[in-house]
């Protein structure tokens, strides 16, 4: 049994349990005898092995499907009518949910100008991407991506949105606040998700803190130039306990900065060529005189233009920082 199996049983076994002590104070017992039914079949399931695939084609079940409802038997192709609008009924939620969490679009805070695009590939993203000013006139900014697709990656994106809102107010350097992030990340999750994270504070000064776990290097844009800013970390929730550093940068004024999931670096055009980190920085490279929402706009119909019509096929999220000096 593997230990996301295991990990399930569990869920099923303290299920069963709640459901048979809920007997008694349970006025109308219908409902629970049909759901100690479908939670003894599950573990039925799990002993035969035939748990996790779906009745009616046999195909194996989306595991996030899976993570949220361990009774599922079925797969997103073969739902029934009912599930199916239940489905797509939570999904719009979520989604609207996660478009409550993200920053405004284009933002000043000070000398600093931001903008950002946000793009998932289905109802929800696993993107996420944060802003915060702070009392002293720094900007705080969160930038990254969780592993996995649709609704646990979108679940566990506004559990670090929580997390970092919660922890940036203990007022920690950064790289011990990405440390306790990590470790809080890796106890509430489980152990096959991790997230890449770039945790940064911008200061009036143009001083410019980054902390990069294992999140696709940041391009930096001085003086027509572009520098790539590498990891200083591994991912958030690989080990509970991980040590980070941050590096600080001066910036000039008209400096730049973007940031970038891999819906870009790795989108694919129609004959199956990768865009790539090194077409993106040539592009940033021209953008020496824009704001941050030309930037962003530059980037995307490079992209478009490389993609030919190519589908879709991830979550695809960009930020801009300008410092005007």
């Amino acid at each position: 049994m593997s230990q996301v199996e295991t990990i399930l049983r569990e869920q099923l076994v303290g299920r069963r349990e709640k459901l048979v002590t809920s007997f008694r104070p349970y006025s109308d017992t219908t409902q629970l005898y049909q759901l100690l039914r479908e939670v003894d079949a599950a573990l039925l399931r799990l002993e035969n092995g035939s748990y996790g695939l779906c009745q009616t084609c046999h195909d194996p079940i989306e595991p996030e499907r899976l993570l949220a409802d361990p009774l599922a038997c079925f797969c997103l192709d073969h739902l029934t009518p009912r599930e199916r609008q239940t489905l797509e009924r939570d999904l719009a939620t979520a989604a609207q949910v996660q478009s409550e969490l993200l920053p405004k679009p284009t933002a000043a805070y000070g000398a600093w100008q931001v903008a950002r695009h946000y793009e998932a590939a289905g109802p929800v993203s696993g993107d996420y991407c944060d802003l915060i000013s702070l009392a002293d006139g720094s900007l705080f900014f969160t930038f990254g991506d969780v592993s996995g697709k649709g609704v646990t990656a979108a679940l566990l994106m506004t559990q670090l949105h929580a997390m970092f809102r919660a922890l940036i107010s203990l007022r920690l350097p950064l790289a011990q606040l990405m440390e306790r992030a990590s470790s809080l990340f890796c106890e509430s999750t489980l152990p096959m998700h991790y997230a890449t994270l770039v945790c940064g504070q911008a200061h009036p000064t143009g001083a410019l803190e980054l902390c990069n776990a294992g999140h696709l290097p940041p391009l930096w844009l001085h003086s027509g130039a572009v520098r790539s800013l590498g990891a200083t970390g591994l991912p958030l929730g690989i080990f509970g306990q991980q040590e980070y550093s941050a590096e600080t940068r001066q910036l000039s004024p008209g400096d730049a900065l973007l940031l970038y999931t891999d819906g870009i670096s790795e989108a694919l055009n129609d004959v199956g060529d990768e865009y790539g980190s090194i077409r993106l920085a040539e592009v940033l490279s021209d953008c020496d005189t824009l704001p941050p929402q030309a930037i962003i706009a530059n980037c995307l119909t490079d992209l478009r233009a490389f993609q030919s019509g190519a589908p879709k096929t991830d979550d695809l999220t960009l930020m801009a920082l300008r410092w005007t000096g």
